[in-house]
């Protein structure tokens, strides 16, 4: 096996010539530099990673940060996250939270103990000490976490206005919104757009709290048309939490879209599997991990970041849990 040694007499420098070059910590010169290229790409060389970040206290690890990967809008976000960093030659470390403020932290801790480049998270976790001290770049995705840190995120408050007017165009006149968890701004903000929309309508509508999970879905559906059977119309926060009321309308015998209309938040690729297909407020998931992954290598190697805050345009996809406009 090639060592450095071998390449500093290929190229007639010293051990410390060579380390200050291969890791970008002081002055060599360009001679030195022209000869230590040439002799590490003739003997095939490769710098050890953990040897380069015991060195230079840089890796090319990215953690991504994530609450729950068997919620599929997450897996599509780290496909992006994931693709992208490869292409500039970094790899991605997937850490699953769990919506759990001490892993989220513990992840951060040891991460940061092998010398990881940056992090990208999905959190609830506000203003949290863990982020704010980290002093390594950050970029918060999906979820605000504080100002200083950039973010990347859809218009969810305009993709929730989408979703309730594609209901009421389509005749629904008792609307169920399943709200997402009070404590995630994203839900926060398609709760705004539900109620801005539906206020205007001067229809009837409940607003039932839900977190975004099949089963819990499918449970609080159930028991809310069993309560009231005229709803005839259910906007969901999330496309798991739609899948989950479309499960429940079936058990309950409602004909999908015949008697009760479905949409969803957010184009995850399972919507389309669904039976009927699901209508949704499709975010462009790939998109938003791209953008999130240039955004933190930008900074992992010191650019100028064009902004603090990205927000990423949504647009309504038309299936089969929702009739036409014109019947």
């Amino acid at each position: 096996m090639t060592t450095i040694k071998d390449v500093a007499k290929k190229a007639g420098v010293s051990v410390a010539t060579v380390s200050r070059f291969l890791n970008d910590s002081g002055y060599v010169s360009a001679e030195a530099a022209k000869a230590v290229t040439a002799a590490v790409e003739e003997l095939k060389y490769e710098l050890n990673p953990v040897a380069r970040s015991l060195n230079t206290k840089k890796s090319n690890l990215i953690g991504l940060i994530l609450p729950d990967i068997t919620n599929p809008f997450f897996p599509e976000l780290a496909r992006a996250v994931e693709d992208v960093a490869l292409t500039y030659g970094y790899t991605v470390v997937l850490c699953n939270s769990d919506e759990n403020p001490e892993k989220e932290k513990n992840y951060i801790e040891t991460l940061k103990k092998k010398y990881i480049a940056g992090f990208i998270v999905t959190s609830n976790q506000l203003d949290a000490p863990h982020y704010a001290n980290a002093n390594v770049p950050i970029v918060a995705l999906d979820r605000t976490i504080n100002e200083k840190i950039p973010t990347v995120s859809s218009n969810n408050k305009e993709g929730a206005i989408m979703g309730t007017n594609a209901l009421l165009k389509r005749g629904c006149r008792n609307i169920l919104f399943l709200r997402g968890p009070e404590e995630l701004n994203p839900a926060n903000d398609r709760y705004e757009g539900f109620m801005e929309a539906i206020q205007s309508s001067n229809l009837q509508y409940q607003v039932v709290t839900c977190p975004f999970h099949f089963a819990d879905s499918q449970e609080i559906v159930a028991r809310v048309l069993k309560e009231d059977p005229t709803i005839d119309g259910i906007f969901a926060s999330s496309d798991v939490s739609a899948a989950g009321a479309l499960k429940a309308a079936s058990l309950a015998g409602k004909r999908v879209p015949e008697d009760l209309q479905i949409v969803g938040f957010d184009g995850v690729a399972m919507g389309e599997m669904l039976s009927p297909g699901l209508t949704t407020v499709a975010q462009d998931v790939y998109k938003m991990g791209a953008i999130a992954a240039r955004v933190l290598i930008k900074q992992i190697e010191n650019k100028k970041i064009d902004q603090r805050f990205y927000e990423v345009p949504v647009k309504l996809i038309i299936r089969g849990t929702t009739r036409s406009v014109e019947e």
